[in-house]
């Protein structure tokens, strides 16, 4: 069916890193060849020609970005909440980070009022699984997570350096995103500035924290 942009309740889409790569080429294709593939969509509750994406976030950005004012759409006949699980399950295929698991879950949790022995049924995990991902998902800032969002801050970096950063001290944690963030930094660069930040002494952070550009120049050279 075909569905207007007004039409669509984009509450889930804040769970969804961008990745600006893929959105090109999904730029490129959906100008190109059009909509192949519909977006999925539940029947939102009380709310009459309302639906809630479940899936498709993507294409509807990218298809806005065109100047379409429709977007081609499936709906599933069941519960939001049985959507959301089902989509995830459909995509256990696609890679995603601990920190975006923790999301869902928080969401979830938050929405729903799943406890955590729910959630943990429904994921087929146990109770310290589901703990250990809500936790992730509550140690960073958001303003930090935000930016993961965004594609600013690659996800994996931020579960794997800013999270144990964060846990001993927020303000570092802050101010080594911001560096993530103006210089773009791959996971190994994370890791590189993570790892010295790690085993340095408290005068060894703050001078690599001040300055980031000698640190990597430094680290080229090696």
């Amino acid at each position: 069916m075909q569905l207007e942009f007004h039409q669509l309740d984009r509450r889930w889409e804040h769970l969804r890193v961008r990745h600006a790569a893929r959105q090109r080429r999904l730029l490129a294709s959906l100008a190109e060849s059009g909509q192949q593939t519909p977006i999925v969509v539940v029947a939102a509750e009380d709310q009459a020609d309302r639906y809630v994406v479940i899936d498709g976030y993507k294409r509807i950005v990218t298809l806005e970005q065109l100047g379409r004012d429709t977007v081609e759409a499936v709906v599933w006949p069941m519960s939001e909440a049985a959507a959301v699980l089902l989509d995830r399950s459909l995509r256990l295929s696609e890679h995603e980070t601990a920190l975006e698991v923790g999301w869902l879950l928080a969401e979830l949790e938050r929405r729903f009022d799943y406890g955590l022995d729910e959630l943990a049924r429904r994921f087929d995990r146990s109770v310290s699984w589901v703990s250990r991902r809500l936790a992730l998902a509550e140690v960073l800032p958001e303003a930090i997570q935000q930016q993961v969002r965004e594609g600013k801050i690659l996800a994996q970096a931020a579960m794997k350096f800013l999270v144990p950063v964060a846990r001993q001290s927020l303000e570092d944690c802050q101010r080594m995103a911001a560096i993530f963030a103006e210089h773009h930094c791959d996971t190994r660069q994370a890791g590189q500035l993570y790892a010295a930040w790690r085993k340095g002494s408290p005068a060894i952070r703050k001078r690599i924290l001040d300055a980031p550009d000698l640190f990597f120049k430094a680290q080229r050279q090696a």
